[in-house]
Formats: structure tokens, C-alpha cells, sequence
């Protein structure tokens, strides 16, 4: 059976300094990263009220 990886990423911009964001296939919670230069970050990435971004399950690329 093939294994799967956990995280997907669907969005990349940025050469030197990056943004991401990553899906969890699993529970569908949107993580933004960010990296410049040795130094980078993960967190959930919120909407406008403060929210969590949920991607439903189904939509997530197999």
C-alpha cells in the first residue's frame, strides 16, 4: 500500500523570502509558512473573524 504524506501544499510564492500555505489531508486546517532568510514560521492561518481556514476533506487533492 503506498503511503500517502499528511500535508499538501497549494499555494508557493516568493524566491528568497517565501510564503506557503499547507493543508492537512486528514483534518483539512489550513497552516501558513513563512521563511526569510534562516529564519521561518508555521501557524494556522485564520480568516476574517479569527477562525480557523477549514478545508472540507472531500476538496483536498488525493
Amino acid at each position: 500500500m503506498a503511503k500517502t504524506e499528511r500535508f499538501i501544499k497549494i499555494y508557493a510564492q516568493g524566491t528568497l523570502t517565501t510564503t506557503e500555505i499547507w493543508v492537512d489531508r486528514l483534518t483539512g486546517v489550513n497552516y501558513i509558512y513563512h521563511q526569510s532568510g534562516y529564519s521561518g514560521g508555521l501557524t494556522p492561518l485564520l480568516d476574517q473573524d479569527g477562525k480557523v481556514v477549514i478545508t472540507p476533506v472531500a476538496e483536498i487533492q488525493k
